[in-house]
């Protein structure tokens, strides 16, 4: 049967759904995006103006399948490191003091296999097994940049060491799309765009399109856990996720500011994106971003707070040189988190039945933030590639 007769939709135009897209169109499919927002990417949306930041503090790993992906495709543009004299400005704060080095345990544990991680044990408990006690909980909040949550250290332990020895090998893993993530996002787009996947923005979905059963093909909901669940109707779809206070600065430069700063007395990370990329602040200028989780019963003040008490220990005079400021509370938007007894597979399942799809960053696909939207978006467009063929559907009719 001719692939080109195969029609698919696709509910959120974020990292997954664009992938899911991609995905289905390379496979002959007639494909249809809908977007709510104006712009594309949700969260790898790069802010418009002069200060180019996106939704917190954002990495592109080149560690696993999405960066192959990407560059297969010649989506990744170009791509910054750490410079290497912005690599000895990484500073930790530790015991109440800004220090140059992290503890040795820390980097210790770092080396030890996940595979070997418990699921079923919480990090903290196992990782004091290994290093001891100061080791442990140092690792734990400094994990904190990955995870978004108040206290990773109760969090499965295999989950957590996973993200532990990406987050600190050597060569750094972590890259920057020159211009942030809304290059890689407009680079995706257009190559959806040439496959000839229809691309509808401001179009807010309320109703569920008819699936396979009747007539109208597979559907892909690539939207956060929560609008699925609402479009769904569908209760089971909700997962752990953290919630983070957001602190974003525009400053004047001044030489020995530090490119980041890890908080490893609690968790939270500060880091100056101009460092590798002038480009997103005006010239003269330092764009600088935080983030800090906060616990259930906190507010995004004293998330603020805490931010600004570790800038006064980072970035003297950061107050009378700042330009611009924006303060936001990301609240599960920012990534699964497993406890112990649990892994990525018993997130809510990418296959609801009927023809119908979730992907995005809590559902049952593995991988390191970005990565799991785009493991998801890649097997949820290839179940709906499945099912159109099993169900025959002639598209070229509707």
């Amino acid at each position: 049967m001719n692939q080109t007769h195969h029609r698919i939709t696709v509910i959120g135009g974020g990292f997954a759904g664009l992938t899911a897209a991609i995905t289905a169109a390379e496979s002959g499919a007639r494909v249809t995006l809908y977007e709510a927002h104006h712009t594309l990417g949700g969260r790898a949306r790069t802010a418009e103006g002069p200060y180019k930041t996106n939704e917190g503090p954002h990495a592109l790993y080149s560690g696993g399948p999405l960066w192959t992906w990407l560059q297969q495709r010649d989506l990744l543009g170009e791509i910054l490191s750490v410079p290497l004299l912005e690599g000895t400005r990484f500073r930790f704060h530790h015991h109440g003091a800004v220090r140059r080095t992290p503890p040795l345990a820390m980097m210790k544990l770092a080396l030890k296999s996940a595979a070997k991680a418990p699921v079923d044990a919480d990090f903290l408990t196992w990782a004091t097994g290994q290093v001891g006690e100061e080791g442990a909980r140092a690792a734990a909040n400094y994990i904190g940049v990955a995870l978004f949550h108040h206290a990773p250290g109760t969090l499965s332990a295999r989950f957590v060491q996973e993200r532990l020895r990406r987050a600190l090998r050597l060569p750094p893993e972590a890259h920057y799309p020159r211009g942030g993530w809304a290059s890689v996002v407009d680079r995706m787009a257009a190559l959806a765009w040439n496959l000839g996947v229809r691309i509808e923005t401001t179009e807010r979905v309320t109703e569920l399109p008819a699936n396979p059963d009747g007539g109208g093909g597979p559907v892909i909901v690539a939207t956060s856990l929560e609008a699925a669940r609402r479009l769904l109707g569908d209760e089971t779809l909700t997962w752990e996720s953290g919630r983070t206070a957001l602190l974003d600065l525009a400053v004047r430069t001044r030489k020995g500011d530090p490119f980041v700063i890890s908080d490893l007395d609690t968790p939270g990370w500060i880091e100056r994106y101009t460092a590798q990329d002038p480009s997103l602040a005006p010239a003269g200028e330092q764009l600088i971003q935080s983030q800090i989780p906060v616990a259930p019963g906190e507010s995004k003040a004293d998330g603020i707070a805490r931010a600004e008490r570790l800038l006064d220990l980072g970035f003297p005079g950061w107050r009378e040189r700042t330009t611009w400021r924006r303060e936001a509370l990301a609240a599960g938007r920012t990534g699964a988190l497993d406890r112990p007894g649990t892994t990525w597979r018993d997130r809510p399942a990418i296959d609801r039945g009927n023809g119908v799809y979730v992907a995005g960053d809590r559902v049952a696909a593995p991988g390191l933030l970005a990565e799991v939207s785009f493991n998801s978006g890649l097997e949820a467009a290839t179940l709906a590639l499945r099912t159109s063929r099993l169900n025959g559907l002639d598209l070229n009719r509707a």
